[in-house]
């Protein structure tokens, strides 16, 4: 018998009918030879302090560090985990071979290789290792099995992992609390101190800093405008108002003069396809949706079999992937008819900015599997919709346009404007218009008229107060860029790749460190910024261990974490630094003859809402529909508000709004 573990029912059900195990049991399918059986996610964690050692029950100073002799598997404590665990120990028991089919992940691994080690497996280990839930790739995957020793490197992280944070988790949040919290007693009202979290809120605080102290600095801008067209002085920025106005006297007494006109064609490649993180990103801008909801909103379209495996950290796919392109293509033709030019017979193109064998790792880039969708939320069609566009986008051609940069003067004053003419839209036909970083690039998608080298004539001189502006807060979107970069404001693709290395984190952990500090209320959200509340600033504060919240610090371990999956550095080794570490800063903090107290917050629970199903809804005013381009400015999207229909680029000026019908108020 051959016992095959998954890590939801909804995975092993697609499993099952595949191998056909169409016998439901207990906790479990059977047939052909095959028992399929699940986990819920983590049936398994490392053991509580008062497993090793009762003595470490107790809160208390005396007692830290924690650091077991030999770290040990648990069980969680749950009747529903207990009785499946005790279905998977006896099938496993008499099993003559189990198959591994985990999510395939760091993760996945370290949590059917706990639940194997729990429950005793003696027998051959299988592991099935795919990146979708198609029949066709479970398919391919049962008849290319891999042998489990072929993961060790991937178990020996996701391991070194836990272990790191059970040991800087469990020592640095007792040390925190028992030395500074105030007001409380037991372990009620803890201050969490953990690996990624407290970096994370440390760049939160730092930003909140720098805009508490911005001292905003007045400047001036020359423009002047001839032909309808408004050109900008080239001079540095204008400190100095009389200057400026002395500036605008001077080219407002001569004609402006055309000097040079240059016209130079250029081109776009198609954005990347989407990793985990600029998936997360691109929700978080275009739909306002929480890392968690993406996350978990991408996870359903996978467990339903439309897109490809989700927690992945590169926007590469493997050169394997190539004949496989049509087929998808051919499948996506009844969602949508941008197919159709990528399926008129010719051979579709092959970009090293697409294909790239060298940047794939374990898993390729999150794409669709040309599955035709049925049945999908509303928030489950929009990322969906966003992962075809970027995959078809992919095979389009580049996006060609001609950039024009008019150079003039005006009583010796330079000036300058620069505009970009489309010419060929290729992929942007079908992903639409540029971010929202290039449309602020001034005039950047502005038709100049025609200038000749040389043409004079009167011009409309103006001087333009302006005042420097404080740093933004983060928001999702940002703050798991800086995340993945360390820290860094990064917004050029190749140099993010570069600085994954020593990203904070995993694309599959981020969301839930956000989540973590939300329900901890050392952060809180107005509107779609993330601003660090009064508790979290004080902790911040507090810590003066820079193992603790720097960002850089953190990335190095993350990168060392990372090494070991690759077998280039020692889980032993870093598990070493780490009981170190915990050390040193243990006495450090003890040492610490400062009164210091904080006040630890009560947590809050921050669930992610639930969909629910759609009722039909009143039909609004048959000229505007939600989702429909804005009628106004054109770039914008109509999205719903409490008594209107308005445009999402409220905050950039559009001032579209359009009340409901009287029928549909009430």
């Amino acid at each position: 018998m051959i016992v095959c573990i998954a890590e939801k029912p909804s995975v092993a059900k697609s499993i099952a009918e595949v191998l056909g195990a169409t016998n439901r049991k207990d906790g479990y399918m059977e047939g052909n030879g095959y028992c399929v059986t699940w986990t819920f996610g983590h049936l398994c964690r490392l053991k509580e302090p008062h497993e090793y050692k009762p003595e470490w029950k107790n809160w208390s100073l005396h007692s830290l560090p924690m650091i077991p002799a030999r770290y040990g598997i648990g069980l969680i404590e749950d009747k529903g985990i207990e009785k499946q665990f005790g279905t998977i120990e006896k099938l496993i028991a008499l099993a003559d071979m189990v198959v591994n089919c985990g999510d395939a992940g760091q993760e996945g691994e370290l949590i059917q290789r706990w639940v194997m080690q729990k429950a005793g497996c003696k027998c051959p280990v299988k592991r099935l290792w795919i990146s979708s839930l198609t029949e066709e790739a479970i398919k391919e995957g049962f008849s290319a099995l891999h042998d489990q020793a072929e993961f060790e490197s991937l178990y020996a992280a996701g391991l070194a992992r836990a272990i790191g944070d059970w040991t800087l988790g469990i020592n640095a949040t007792r040390l925190y609390t028992m030395k500074y919290r105030t007001g409380r007693n037991g372990n009620a009202g803890v201050l969490s101190i953990g690996r990624v979290q407290t970096p994370t809120l440390a760049m939160i605080v730092k930003r909140q800093e720098e805009i508490d102290h911005f001292v905003p600095k007045q400047y001036w801008e020359l423009k002047t405008c001839y032909r309808d067209v408004v050109f900008s002085a080239t001079t540095e920025k204008i400190e100095d108002k009389e200057k400026g106005q002395a500036l605008m006297d001077k080219a407002a007494q001569a004609p402006f003069t055309v000097t040079d006109v240059q016209k130079k064609d250029g081109s776009e490649a198609p954005p990347r396809l989407f990793d985990l993180t600029s998936l997360q990103v691109e929700c978080n801008k275009k739909f306002a949706y929480s890392a968690d909801d993406t996350l978990r909103l991408i996870q359903s379209l996978y467990e339903k079999k439309y897109t490809t495996y989700p927690r992945v950290d590169t926007t590469f796919l493997s050169d394997d992937i190539y004949p496989k392109v049509p087929g998808i293509l051919q499948g996506l033709k009844n969602y949508t008819r941008l197919t159709a030019p990528l399926l008129d017979g010719r051979k579709i193109p092959k970009s090293k900015k697409v294909f790239n064998n060298a940047k794939v790792t374990d898993h390729h880039a999150i794409i669709p599997t040309g599955v035709n969708p049925g049945g999908l939320t509303d928030m489950e069609r929009n990322v969906y919709d966003l992962v075809t566009r970027r995959f078809i986008a992919a095979f389009y051609p580049d996006c060609t346009f001609m950039r024009t940069t008019v150079k003039g003067e005006a009583a010796g004053i330079a000036f300058k404007v620069s505009g970009k003419q489309i010419k060929n839209a290729g992929w942007r036909m079908v992903i639409g218009e540029p971010d929202k970083k290039e449309k602020e690039e001034e005039n950047e998608d502005m038709t100049l008229p025609e200038f000749t080298v040389g043409e004079s004539g009167p011009h409309t001189p103006q001087l333009n107060e302006k005042w420097t502006q404080p740093p933004k807060p983060y928001t999702e979107a940002t703050l798991l860029r800086a995340m993945e970069t360390a820290g860094k404001q990064v917004d050029d693709e190749e140099l993010r790749d570069a600085l994954k290395e020593n990203g904070i984190g995993r694309p599959s952990t981020r969301a839930a460190i956000i989540e973590t500090l939300l329900k901890r209320n050392y952060i809180k959200k107005v509107r779609k910024n993330l601003n660090p509340t009064p508790t979290g600033t004080e902790l911040i504060a507090i810590i003066k261990e820079d193992l603790l919240k720097s960002v850089e610090l953190t990335g190095q371990w993350e990168k060392k974490l990372r090494q070991i999956e690759n077998k280039t550095y020692s889980a032993g080794d870093f598990i070493t630094e780490l009981k170190s570490m915990v050390c040193n800063i243990v006495t450090d903090v003890k040492n610490d003859n400062s009164n210091h107290r904080i006040s630890a917050p009560e947590e809050t629970s921050q669930e992610p809402p639930k969909e629910k199903k759609q009722r039909k809804k009143p039909s609004p005013l048959p000229s505007i529909r939600e989702g429909q381009a804005c009628p106004i400015c054109g770039k914008g999207i109509i999205i719903k508000g409490k008594a209107a229909y308005g445009c999402s680029r409220w905050r950039e000026g559009c001032r579209f709004r359009q009340p409901f019908e009287e029928k549909e108020k009430q």
